[in-house]
């Protein structure tokens, strides 16, 4: 039973390899709001997400990993749209024992019945560049690499990617088995700590698979126009003048 403990504690501790942002999977508005919770191969307990538009471009996020790893924010701009097509950018941070920072570049597309115009779900690709300042063997990680997602429902939504670390092994080795590293050129970037736990500079800490379930979206109310009394360009109309005329008693001669 200690063991087991033991073994838990220390999953928890170093769970987490590299983490990555849920972005909102729709245009949102100023004051929409959405939630849920995830599942990822990057950590070993789930996380609670929120997103949050603050302008009819932008939108905010925040994750709360359990204990604390998974946890983060990130900042979403529209950069384009047309239709049932949209482009945006995302920055973010994210708390593991590869503390990262990821910038990507969406590109998402909405699917639309042609006879009747209603929009279905959602799909996705992106470019993103990840950079580790300090990872878990006190050394940096700069990656790139391509990721791809889907929302076929309302509920339900999906996203997988890989991204290179170019520095520590060759692009062609990624499915090798097993790999030795620290040879040549890659000398002084393992993939491997001490304790045996994937380094800044695993395919490993690469590799995101997420799964995420949306509890709510809230829209924001929208505000009705104050109701004004219409301005003319007209004059005043004048008073009109009493015609009554006052006459006076004649005196008598």
């Amino acid at each position: 039973m200690a063991r087991v403990a033991s073994t838990l504690i220390i999953a928890i501790i170093f769970s987490g390899c590299a983490s990555h942002p849920r972005v909102g999977s729709q245009r949102m508005a100023e004051g929409d709001v959405e939630y849920g919770y995830a599942f990822s191969v990057e950590n070993v307990f789930p996380y609670l997400w929120y997103r949050k538009g603050i302008s009819k471009r932008s939108d905010i996020g925040v994750r709360v990993g359990l204990p604390i790893y998974g946890s983060g924010f990130d900042y979403s701009r529209l950069l384009y749209e047309k239709e049932n097509k949209w482009d945006m950018l995302n920055l973010a941070w994210s708390l593991n024992p590869n503390y990262n920072f990821d910038f990507t570049y969406y590109k998402f597309r909405q699917r639309q019945n042609k006879k009747t115009g209603a929009l279905g779900g959602t799909a996705w690709t992106g470019i993103r560049f990840m950079y580790i300042p300090k990872g878990i063997s006190d050394k940096t990680s700069a990656r790139i690499g391509f990721l791809f997602g889907g929302k076929p429902g309302s509920k339900l939504s999906y996203e997988i990617g890989y991204f290179h670390d170019f520095s520590s092994m060759e692009i062609d080795s990624v499915f090798s088995y097993p790999y030795k590293d620290g040879v040549g050129r890659f000398a002084g970037f393992d993939h491997t700590t001490k304790f045996g736990l994937p380094s800044e500079h695993s395919r490993l800490t690469g590799f995101s698979l997420q799964v995420f379930f949306n509890l709510g979206y809230k829209r924001a109310k929208k505000k009705e126009p104050e109701a004004f009394a219409p301005q003319t360009d007209r004059l005043p109309v004048p008073a009109e003048r009493d015609s009554t005329v006052l006459s006076l008693p004649r005196e008598r001669q």
